[in-house]
């Protein structure tokens, strides 16, 4: 390829990329870099590493290094600017009140995730997330403890129920809804939002629209006399605590029972359901509108891979992929067009970003089980795996492509394994 060939496709691959938000200084910066590293080579990158040019003798942070080896010294495949792909919620400012925290991974500290925004939150036994509703759908998982949710749907019909570690809920965007932290411990859960720029700081408050409504108004919609409205709040409660409700039974009973019960089930027992796929290499469970109705609009696929195992080399056609670290060591490398491509280390609490259509895998490079989520804005879980699609190709095509002879080809998982063994 020409250098005007190659100086061409590095601009178009550096277009795509999202500069929201990004002075001139800042896009000057990301190009020069995008340069550089489209300037490494594999024979450079081995040559470097064999006479000690990639020695740092100045000043380091060795911690961060310690946990991404794969960025400070990159494998000689890597070339190119894929832009970010990593951030994590241990960097993020966290808001702590009284009852619980929550801080959020979003489009401003990732910016290549423009379509999905996470938040992680606590809550103490008995505290609540207070009545709410947003202008994004929001799914959320478990990962400790127990809560209780209430969902009201337009037709009036009340959804509550109680979730544990590994069950998921669903909630359409503008449906108003709680949280509440049970016993013994109240409880921790991820919240994914179909909107990059979602902000949990920017949604609509049961406490701040009393607040801000005149009491005349009040007193006249709820046919209450100012006296009775005395103790409404003033400014926001967002995280507060409060008694442990009574048993869901007779939370159920007290709203009307079985006559305003929601039609719609909007919680899902993930972690109980039989794995999608399951291999000596580990297992995945997927949970979209298929398998749990409510979700229309944000799809998941939980995996749990071995020591050593990794999900296969795949792509996903349908839309980009955020992925939240829940446990264990990972190494991700993401393949962009123009022979780009970028590996990054996961550990727990860190969000990866996958690019729609950009070929990755996901190893594990721990000793202890991976488990990872992956959060798509799509009705739909797909992904093509590429072993599956050399194996369905004619054996010559895949030798003139790749020079591997019929033998090796057919030594090449045929099914899509999903997780691949070491």
């Amino acid at each position: 390829m020409s250098d005007e060939k190659k100086d061409k496709g590095l601009q178009d691959a550096f277009s795509r990329r999202s500069v929201l938000g990004m002075g001139s200084a800042a896009l000057a910066a990301a190009a020069l870099a995008a340069l550089s590293a489209q300037a490494q080579t594999r024979e450079g990158t081995h040559q470097a590493e064999g006479d000690h040019s990639s020695s740092n003798p100045g000043q380091e942070n060795k911690p961060l290094l310690a946990e991404n080896p794969n960025s400070s010294t990159p494998p000689a495949t890597d070339q190119g600017d894929v832009g970010p792909i990593w951030y994590s919620f241990d960097l993020t400012h966290k808001r702590i009140q009284e009852g619980g925290w929550t801080h959020q991974v979003t489009q401003r500290e990732l910016p290549s995730s423009t379509e999905i925004a996470g938040v992680n939150m606590r809550l103490t036994a008995g505290s609540f997330r207070e009545l709410h509703w947003h202008t994004a759908d929001e799914w959320a998982i478990m990962l400790y403890g127990n809560a209780r949710v209430t969902l009201l749907n337009p037709d009036g019909t009340i959804f509550i129920d109680d979730v544990s570690k590994g069950d998921l809920w669903y909630f359409p965007a503008g449906f108003p809804h709680s949280i509440q932290g049970l016993g013994p411990d109240g409880c921790e859960f991820l919240l994914v939002f179909n909107q990059g720029l979602f902000s949990e700081d920017n949604t609509f408050l049961l406490s701040e629209w009393v607040a801000h409504t005149p009491p005349e108004v009040l007193s006249k919609n709820f046919g209450l006399t100012t006296e009775a409205l005395s103790r409404l709040p003033s400014s926001s409660l967002y995280i507060f605590p409060a008694d442990l409700p009574k048993s869901l039974e007779e939370d159920k009973a007290a709203v009307g029972g079985a006559k305003v019960q929601s039609p719609i089930q909007y919680t899902f027992k993930m972690e109980a359901m039989a794995p999608t796929k399951r291999t000596s290499g580990g297992e995945i469970r997927i949970v979209d509108s298929h398998n749990f109705p409510a979700a229309k609009n944000i799809a998941a696929a939980l995996n749990i891979i071995k020591p050593g195992g990794m999900r296969e080399l795949h792509w996903h056609p349908n839309a980009s992929e955020w992925l939240f670290f829940i446990a264990g060591k990972a190494r991700v490398t993401v393949f962009m067009p123009v022979g780009v491509a970028r590996t990054m280390d996961f550990n727990p609490n860190d969000v990866g970003f996958v690019p729609a259509m950009a070929g990755h895998y996901i190893e594990n490079t721990g000793d202890t089980d991976l488990v990872t989520l992956e959060m798509f804005k799509a009705k739909e879980v797909l992904d093509f795996s590429l072993n599956n699609w050399l194996r369905h190709l004619p054996p010559e095509m895949v030798t003139s492509h790749l020079g591997l002879d019929k033998t090796a080809i057919q030594t090449i998982p045929a099914e899509k394994l999903e997780e691949l063994p070491r």
